[in-house]
């Protein structure tokens, strides 16, 4: 059993992120020393990791808690996994395309640009409320 800390450092789950997950039962609460201290296993720390996965795929915190609820159930359902991917790769995809207008309307905004005009076109456009894109 280790302490906090030390399942930070091996899982790569800040403290206090661990402390959230405990509150809001996304995470069972450890056990406790005799001095109140959290312990954990090498399960609560593999537990974290596959949280830390699922976030760093952009999975919210809610389906990643349904993932991890899955994976830990014994009867993995393969076809209810592939239906939350399918779902986040197409909120992905519209991210993707959201942030192509985006740069498309900064290069349009930024194309007029020149170092040495007193008045800058970008600044008046975003003024007159005018949307690039």
């Amino acid at each position: 059993m280790i302490a906090i800390g030390e399942a930070s450092r091996q899982s790569g789950v800040g403290i206090e992120t661990i402390r959230y997950y405990e509150r809001e039962g996304i995470v069972p609460k450890p056990a406790r020393a005799p001095n109140n201290r959290r312990l954990y296993s090498a399960h609560d720390v593999g537990r974290l990791r596959f949280l830390k996965k699922c976030r760093g795929l952009g999975f919210p915190l809610a389906d990643a808690k349904t993932l991890l609820d899955l994976s830990e159930g014994g009867g993995e359902d393969c076809r209810t996994v592939k239906e939350m991917a399918d779902l986040h790769i197409s909120k992905v995809r519209d991210k993707i395309r959201e942030l192509r207008r985006l740069e498309t309307a900064l290069n349009e905004l930024t194309a007029n640009c020149d170092s040495g005009n007193v008045s800058c076109p970008m600044l008046s456009q975003l003024q007159t409320g005018q949307d690039p894109r």
